[in-house]
C-alpha cells in the first residue's frame, strides 16, 4: 500500500488518512457509537442458549477496543503493534463465541463475530494494512471451518457464514488502493506549501532587516562619507567621529544585545576609554538583557577612573549572565553578574 506521510513529516499527529476521512470528528464518534450499540444489541439479544454467557460479553468488549483503536490511533500506515493486536483479536473473539454456541444454533445472530470482524478488516485495509487484514480474515475463516467440522455441521455450513463478508473486504481493499495515493499527494503538497510559505516569510524578514540596517547605516555614515569624499582634510573632531562610528557599527554586529548602553559607550570612548563589547549568548537567544546588567555596565562606563572596560554577555549554560572587566587606576577588577539580577541587588566583584 502507498504510505501517507507520517505525523512528524507534515503537520503533527493529524497528518494521516484518518484526518482526511474525518475518522476523529464528532460525526465519526457518533457512527462508532451507533455501530457498537447495534453490535451489542445483536450480541446480547442472542444470549439465550449460549454457554457460558460471558463469552459474547468478553468478545463485545474486545471488538469495541479494536474499533476505537482503528479510529483513534495515529500513524499511517497504522502502527504495527496495534495492527498485530487487532489481527490476533479477530480470530480469538470468533473462537470464544463460536465454541460457546449451541448446535444447532437457536438464533442466526449468534455468529455475529464473523461479520463484525469483516468490518474491522475493511477499515484495517483503509489504514494501510491490507495484507494484515486479509490474514486476519483468513484466520477467522479457519476458525469457522474448524468449528463446523468439530461440531459435525459439515463444511458447507461455513460457506454462507464467511463468504458474504469477502465482498465487503474486497471493496475496502480497492477503496484503499484508490484513495491512499491521492491522500499522499495531498499531504505532500500541503507540506511543500507550508515549507514554501516559511521560506518566503524568512526571505521577507531578511529583506526587511536588510532595509532597516541600510537605512540606519545611511543615517549614521552618509554625512561622514560625504565629508571624506569632498577631499578636504578632516578635523580632529571629525576623525574622532569616524573612529566612534566604526566602533559603533562593530558593536551592532558582535554585541547586539547591548544596544541599550550605546550612548554610555559612545560617551566613554569620547573620553578615551577603551571599550570592548561582546555578546556570546548565541543567535538563538533573543532574550533582552536584564535592567540590572544594563545599569551595571553604564555605571562602569561612567566611572571617570576607568581606562578600559570589557563587557561580555555569557552563554546561557554559564553560572553568570554577564561579566564586566574594568581596568583603571586601581588595577583590573572583574564583576560577574548572575542570571535574573533584581534591581535591589548589587553585583559583587569575583574573588
Amino acid at each position: 500500500m502507498t504510505s501517507v506521510l507520517g505525523p512528524g513529516e507534515v503537520d503533527g499527529r493529524d497528518a494521516d488518512v484518518t484526518t482526511l476521512l474525518g475518522m476523529r470528528t464528532r460525526a465519526a464518534a457518533v457512527v462508532v457509537a451507533v455501530h457498537l450499540i447495534g453490535v451489542a444489541a445483536a450480541a446480547l439479544g442472542a444470549l439465550p442458549g449460549i454457554d457460558p454467557p460471558i463469552a459474547p460479553v468478553l468478545a463485545l468488549i474486545a471488538h469495541s477496543a479494536c474499533v476505537v483503536a482503528l479510529v483513534r490511533v495515529h500513524g499511517d500506515p497504522m502502527p504495527l503493534r496495534w495492527t498485530v493486536a487487532i489481527v490476533l483479536t479477530g480470530p480469538l473473539l470468533c473462537a470464544l463465541v463460536l465454541w460457546s454456541l449451541p448446535v444447532p444454533r437457536d438464533n442466526p445472530l449468534q455468529t455475529w463475530p464473523i461479520g463484525v470482524c469483516a468490518g474491522v478488516v475493511t477499515f484495517l485495509c483503509v489504514r494501510g494494512r491490507a495484507w494484515w487484514g486479509w490474514a486476519e480474515y483468513a484466520a477467522v475463516v479457519g476458525v469457522t471451518v474448524v468449528w463446523v467440522w468439530q461440531t459435525g455441521q459439515g463444511l458447507a455450513t461455513a460457506v454462507p457464514l464467511v463468504t458474504p463478508a469477502v465482498a465487503l473486504i474486497l471493496m475496502g481493499s480497492f477503496f484503499a488502493l484508490a484513495i491512499r495515493k491521492p491522500v499522499a499527494d495531498i499531504f505532500r503538497l500541503r507540506a511543500e506549501t507550508t515549507l514554501r510559505a516559511a521560506e518566503e516569510a524568512a526571505a521577507a524578514a531578511s529583506l526587511h532587516e536588510r532595509d532597516v540596517q541600510l537605512t540606519r547605516l545611511d543615517e549614521l555614515a552618509r554625512p561622514l562619507l560625504t565629508r571624506i569624499a569632498s577631499g578636504e582634510p578632516l578635523a580632529d573632531d571629525e576623525r574622532l567621529a569616524c573612529r566612534l562610528l566604526e566602533s559603533q557599527l562593530r558593536d551592532s554586529f558582535r554585541a547586539r544585545g547591548l544596544s541599550d548602553v550605546s550612548s554610555a559607550v559612545r560617551a566613554a570612548r569620547s573620553r578615551g576609554v577603551d571599550v570592548l563589547l561582546l555578546d556570546d549568548r548565541g543567535q538563538q537567544d533573543t532574550e533582552t538583557v536584564d535592567d540590572a546588567i544594563v545599569d551595571a555596565v553604564v555605571a562602569a562606563l561612567e566611572n571617570p577612573a576607568v581606562e578600559a572596560v570589557t563587557v561580555r554577555l555569557l552563554p546561557p549554560d554559564r553560572d553568570s549572565a554577564a561579566s564586566i572587566l574594568v581596568d583603571g587606576v586601581d588595577g583590573p577588577r572583574r564583576v560577574d553578574l548572575p542570571h535574573a539580577v533584581r534591581g535591589d541587588e548589587t553585583p559583587r566583584p569575583s574573588t
